[in-house]
């Protein structure tokens, strides 16, 4: 058994180097509030659904992006309605959320 149900690792990534990255698109503040929605919902800590920051996951031309293990499912967000869908439809319901899933 996993120690958390949900690892939701958000791309905070800043490039130097003038490149897309993720944190040109607020990805702290998304990681800020998603986490803050997990708590609020009780669904935070052991055993439940973890939020992080990640370096650099390397797909930030894809826009912001999250990946959310155990499943391996990415997505890419644009504002906060997006990340409230992937709360209540992912990590409540365990059910993807297709239309922001990036196809490989």
């Amino acid at each position: 058994m996993s120690h958390y149900q949900y690892h939701v690792f958000f791309c905070t990534n800043q490039r130097e180097d003038g490149r897309v990255c993720c944190q040109n698109f607020n990805a702290q503040s998304f990681r800020d509030y998603m986490k803050a929605k997990v708590k609020e919902k009780g669904l935070a800590g052991v055993g439940a659904v973890r939020v992080s920051n990640a370096g650099c996951m390397d797909r930030c031309e894809l826009g912001p992006v999250i990946v959310v293990y155990p499943e391996g499912i990415w997505y890419s967000y644009v504002d906060q309605e997006d990340i409230d869908e992937i709360v209540e439809q992912h990590l409540v319901l365990g059910k993807p959320v297709r239309r922001l899933m990036i196809r490989e």
